[in-house]
């Protein structure tokens, strides 16, 4: 059975909890404003930035790439097994077409 709320109810509630209440109210509103604030500041003094000098930095950082022989020699080798494996795919294409091709001669 629920009870109901109206203006005869009432409810206890220590001193204690009534200043922790009130301080969290402070907290939010006091952080309200001052985000309020920065955003307002934020409007008014936009930060410049200047993209060349940003890039040169970034650019100091990026370490020089360097490739190594063995590292470029297992590259060679990967991209060479891979045009070894599609000439085997298109010759094995090329045969099965042929016998398609005469078996569609003995049927005419």
């Amino acid at each position: 059975m629920a009870k109901e709320l109206n203006e005869d109810t009432s409810f206890k509630m220590s001193v204690k909890t009534m200043g922790m209440i009130a301080a969290g109210i402070a907290i939010v509103v006091g952080g309200w404003y001052s985000l309020m604030a920065e955003i307002q500041e934020a409007k008014e003094k936009p930060v410049q930035i200047d993209v060349n000098i940003l890039k040169d930095e970034i650019l100091k950082e990026i370490p020089a790439a360097e490739i190594t022989r063995m590292e470029f020699d297992m590259k060679d080798q990967n991209i060479r097994l891979s045009i070894e494996n599609t000439e085997k795919a298109v010759d094995e294409i090329k045969e099965d077409l042929r016998r398609m091709e005469d078996k569609i001669d003995k049927l005419r």
